[in-house]
């Protein structure tokens, strides 16, 4: 059984936001996640507000903030503080920083400063006194939990999330790439002495359902472009070989990334990525291949499937899931 969850870009108005929300959590799904990248969209935290007072029972949060953008200490707070209002709802998605970082010019963080960050973020946002630069921090108000997903897709982010997080987002809904991620969290989690079955598991992706397969497809190609940019850093700091090709292989024709299009339906962005790579990373096709491919990931261990809902008509994709898919393959009924 799985979990289910939708990851919003806010370039849709805050009302519509919450009404997709709204319709998520009716239909059965448990958590909502929203892009951070405060250029290009809309900035995440008063839509979380929004979202918090909105619902009753789902897990919010980002999918993915940074180190980077924001202060670890300003995201403890803003998250801490929606703890507050949510009744202890919130979730804490994070990663190197790809648009956020990138539509300003600058890198994607490392994952050193990643790791002392999550510190910082998780010790502050359970109550707890922190070492920030030397100083000794605290925030006295804040109380609760504050789970952590880490977003990586190198051996070395997936061991270091193996080690200390919570979860685990696996932007693709591919089962072999998947089942080769799991096994650098595992020995992550071997490595600090943690039961990697504690350790929840991510595979995040735009969905379409439809017996029309090229329409499907067109619908959802942004979404391997848009991992491309990750597969790129990648490629410059392993060596191919430490690398699957069912990842690395699908860029090689890839002439570059235009992020004011970023994650948009029909952009020239897609155009490198084949059919193949599209079934393999997406979820398209009739129910019936969506139950299938679903049930592959829950097999393989996967705890949550998070939709990318912004592939278009998201109202009726959560309608189809919510009638003919969350009833069979949902924890939450």
């Amino acid at each position: 059984m799985l979990d289910f969850g939708i990851t919003l870009k806010l370039d849709t108005s805050p009302e519509r936001a919450v009404a997709l929300t709204r319709q998520a959590e009716a239909a059965g799904f448990g958590y909502g996640w929203v892009f951070d990248s405060h250029v290009l969209w809309l900035e995440p935290y008063p839509i979380l507000t929004m979202m918090a007072l909105n619902t009753k029972h789902m897990s919010l949060g980002t999918c993915v903030t940074n180190p980077a953008t924001r202060d670890p200490s300003v995201t403890a707070s803003a998250l801490a503080t929606l703890n507050l209002i949510s009744g202890g709802r919130m979730q804490l998605g994070i990663g190197r920083g790809d648009s956020a970082r990138r539509v300003l010019g600058k890198k994607p963080t490392t994952l050193a400063r990643l790791e002392e960050a999550i510190r910082i973020i998780k010790d502050l946002g359970n109550g707890h006194a922190t070492d920030y630069d030397g100083e000794s921090i605290r925030l006295p108000w804040a109380e609760g939990n504050l789970p952590v997903w880490i977003a990586g897709y190198g051996p070395k982010a997936l061991h270091m999330a193996g080690r200390i997080a919570d979860g685990v987002i696996l932007q693709f809904a591919d089962p072999h790439l998947i089942k080769w991620c799991m096994g650098f969290v595992n020995e992550g989690a071997q490595a600090a002495g943690r039961d990697p079955r504690t350790i929840q598991i991510m595979a995040a992706a735009p969905v379409w359902v439809s017996d029309d397969l090229a329409k499907a497809r067109e619908q959802v190609r942004w979404f391997p472009a848009l991992v491309s940019n990750h597969v790129m850093d990648l490629i410059a700091r392993y060596e191919p070989s430490e690398l699957p090709q069912e990842l690395i292989g699908y860029v090689r024709n890839r002439t570059g990334y235009d992020y004011l299009h970023h994650a948009d339906v029909g952009s020239s962005n897609g155009e490198f990525v084949d059919d193949e790579v599209v079934d393999r990373f997406c979820i398209v096709g009739p129910v019936t291949e969506h139950k299938r491919r679903l049930q592959e990931l829950a097999e393989l261990g996967v705890n949550q499937f998070n939709i990318y809902l912004m592939s278009g008509d998201e109202e009726a994709t959560l309608e189809v899931y919510g009638r003919e898919i969350l009833p069979s393959l949902s924890m939450q009924h």
